[in-house]
């Protein structure tokens, strides 16, 4: 009986809030809006292409919005309601009423005639000239519902484009670009495409001069007396255009202003100019090296005015890091009775030196490190050529909570780096000039890094020459084609260890790891607009790979460096993730990480620094740091090292983020993965990969989490559990079935609490 009493409790409850808490409060003569809904020709067998998602479209843009509701709710609602009228504008129920809750939409708010003239005018943008709208409320038990009825008619079509005949002039530049028009003969009349075919043609006309035109003084007639529901359209200039604006404009004076102050500007102004190839520069402090204008500035005195140029030298400007404030000026020669135009290029540095704080998160399988914040003194124009030197001390950790491994999941590191960034390319012998928007830049760096774990500590020496540069808004590349690296291991207990783990030997020892390494990575996340935005990055690293040739050879006949042993490996690693948006509070994000390491030569194994591990706060979840794999080896209780690394590795991530409310996330998601060997290792059984067997050797874990998202820092706690496991000693198995929350013996062996700053991808 009890059983029964619960549910029915709940659901009375339900009902209270979302019914008669919310309309009791109601003015009198007051309806409550719940919203729209809208039927396209309901009256007609016929359908429309996409009449789901144009439904959708008009729903969403009638007027007023109702009540924000989650699973029929409406609790900013029932919040507003309950706590009353503020006596004071400050306090707790001020605070719950105005800015967590949320006032009743009422029907009076809803204005039929507009909403009927909204939904009317966007069909007709999408082609469906002849639509109609009209719009009624069905009002029950006080809560008002408005319906829409669109009758669309048919959809009209481009039947001919006409662009300007003259061969001369302005016209003639629409006419010699009409062969890139967007309006196609045969597609459907979309107002989006017009206003996008007038931007192309202002595009176009910018590139060749035509500095004072706009799309506002393009015109494009529409007949649609044609009959057949086509159309032809003439696209024509605006008769009231100004002269300004029908001519070409070129290049005169170019003038940099590289240390300009509103409070020095009459001085500056003042000063003698300097004479710099087809520049005039205003820096009375001499403050940065004539060439770095080159690189900056892409107009040439004379030539015809390009909205390229303009883009790429204020982008330049800005992503050089040297300058907070940017701004070109234009001014026509003489007010417009030549067609020349003077360029001021005002520039405003940066403070020279600045200190920084940041709180970072990270997830690549060979940092260790699940976060960190970071402390970075900024020196800025260090040789007068825009360069930067970043000194930088930096703290990480990765915590878990998992029964009685809790100390296994904790690891700490501390790092000390300094980094030197030009400007350009330095490269002998050769000068590379490259034309886009973005700077490249060479980077000098030099790091020092102490890792503590349980078992071990490791110090980690490293220096690195090598390049950085955008080959767009979305890919970009990092070559480092010089790379030092020193490690010195300090193992805990070291004899019982290696008698213990005797693999860990090679790994484990002092190595130098020198060589290359490249990342190419894609990233179209800075386009919010896309509903699917993908993240690819791809690593190549190479130690000893010339190195090994002229190295000699100490006592074991092994090639060293100052009598320690030179790595020879080679390691490749994919990271690719796709992060979809359902709705605007709804993220389904995915990741698929492989990586492949290959030692030869010098070494039997890859340096543990750089083997892969698998379980931890940004990986696979449900497991121990670093504690799963390789394969179906199962580590045995007496073991004291329980850090596994491995050649291969394979893991993927589902993960669902979802607003709760103001700055709260949660998160469910689905982990899978693992570690392999690339050899056969007897004292680890079942740990080498196999093509036909690696899919059922694949760990699975699931949970839920909690994210405090400031935009600026993101704090992350997530719970996870296994579901398949391959480390059992009867070998791999679904353990869905011994899910047991209700059991603390279980909670102590199962349940994982990992705690990071940032998304663990």
């Amino acid at each position: 009986m009890r059983k029964r009493i619960r549910p029915l409790f709940f659901m009375s409850l339900c009902l209270v809030f979302s019914a008669c808490s919310n309309i009791k409060y109601l003015p009198a003569g007051q309806n409550l809006y719940t919203g729209a809904s809208v039927k396209i020709n309901p009256d007609s067998t016929g359908k429309i292409e996409e009449e789901s998602d144009i439904k959708g479209i008009l729903e969403d843009k009638t007027r007023p919005r109702p009540n924000a509701s989650f699973l029929g709710l409406r609790i900013k609602l029932y919040i507003y309601n309950l706590a009353g009228e503020p006596k004071k504008a400050k306090g707790i129920r001020h605070w719950l009423r105005n800015k967590v809750g949320e006032p009743p939409v009422l029907q009076s708010q809803v204005k039929i005639p507009y909403n009927n003239a909204v939904l009317a005018s966007y069909l007709i943008s999408q082609g469906y000239l002849q639509a109609k709208v009209t719009g009624d409320t069905v009002v029950k038990n006080r809560k008002a519902k408005a319906i829409y009825t669109a009758e669309t008619g048919d959809r009209y079509t481009i039947n001919q484009v006409n662009f300007p005949k003259d061969s001369a002039g302005i016209t003639a530049v629409i006419s010699r670009n009409s062969g890139n028009s967007l309006l196609k003969v045969g597609d459907f009349y979309d107002f989006d495409t017009f206003k996008a075919e007038r931007e192309r043609i202002d595009n176009d006309l910018k590139q060749t001069g035509y500095f004072y035109f706009n799309p506002d003084y393009l015109i494009l007639q529409v007949d649609s007396t044609i009959g057949h529901n086509k159309v032809n359209i003439f696209v024509k200039i605006k008769e009231i255009t100004p002269n300004a604006a029908l001519k070409p404009y070129t290049i005169n004076d170019i003038t940099i202003y590289p240390n300009f102050s509103l409070r020095n500007d009459s001085s500056i102004r003042a000063s003698k100019p300097i004479l710099y190839k087809d520049f005039i520069i205003k820096d009375p402090k001499n403050t940065f090296k004539l060439g770095v204008f080159d690189r900056l500035v892409f107009f040439n005195k004379g030539e015809l005015y390009n909205r390229k140029d303009h883009n790429q030298s204020l982008n330049r400007m800005v992503n050089i890091g040297t300058f907070k404030v940017v701004k070109a000026d234009f001014l026509p020669v003489d007010s417009f009775k030549n067609n020349q135009l003077n360029v001021n290029f005002y520039l405003t540095p940066l403070k020279k030196n600045s200190l920084s704080f940041q709180i970072l998160g990270t997830s690549k399988s060979n940092n260790f490190v699940g976060s960190e914040v970071k402390l970075t003194q900024t020196t800025r124009n260090v040789f007068r050529g825009a360069e930067k030197l970043e000194i930088s001390a930096s703290g990480g950790f990765e915590k878990q909570i998992r029964g009685s491994n809790q100390a296994q999941g904790n690891s700490y590191s501390l790092t000390g780096q300094a980094k030197l960034i030009f400007p350009r390319f330095l490269l002998p012998w050769f000068k590379f000039n490259s034309t886009n928007a973005f700077i490249p830049k060479t980077n000098i760096l030099a790091s020092y890094q102490i890792l503590d774990r349980v078992d071990y500590t490791l110090k980690a020496v490293k220096a690195e020459f090598g390049y950085d540069w955008k080959e767009n808004i979305y890919k970009e590349h990092i070559f480092n084609p010089i790379s030092i690296n020193y490690v010195k291991s300090n193992v805990v207990d070291s004899a019982t260890l290696f008698r213990e783990n005797p693999s860990l030997r090679t790994s484990l020892e002092n190595q130098f790891i020198v060589g290359l390494n490249y990342n190419f990575t894609y990233n179209d996340q800075v386009n919010q607009n896309k509903r699917n935005n993908i993240y690819f990055s791809g690593d190549l690293e190479t130690s000893g790979t010339v190195l090994g040739l002229l190295a000699p050879k100490d006592a074991a006949g092994k090639r060293s460096i100052f009598g320690t042993a030179l790595s020879q490996f080679i390691r490749l690693e994919g990271d690719i993730r796709n992060y979809y948006k359902v709705n605007k509070k709804v993220t389904w994000a995915n990741r698929f990480n492989v990586g492949l390491g290959y030692a030869y030569g010098n070494s039997k194994a890859l340096p543990f620094v750089r083997q892969f591990f698998a379980g931890g706060s940004s990986d696979i979840r449900a497991f121990g740091s670093r504690i799963l794999g390789p394969g179906t080896y199962v580590i045995p209780d007496s073991l004291t090292f329980k850090d596994q690394g491995g050649d291969v590795k394979i893991m993927l991530n589902t993960e669902l983020r979802f607003k709760i409310v103001s700055m709260l996330y949660g998160a469910a998601f689905i982990d899978a993965g693992n570690i392999w060997l690339r050899k056969n290792d007897p004292l680890k059984p079942g740990g080498q990969f196999k093509f036909n067997r690696f899919l059922s050797e694949m760990a699975i874990g699931t949970g839920a989490g909690l994210r405090v998202d400031a935009s600026f820092f993101v704090i992350r706690l997530d719970a996870a559990f296994p579901i398949r496991r391959p480390d059992l000693p009867g070998g791999p198995a679904w353990v869905m079935k011994d899910i047991d929350f209700g059991s603390s013996a279980w909670r102590k062996q199962n349940l994982t609490f990992n705690l990071g700053i940032g998304y663990p991808f």
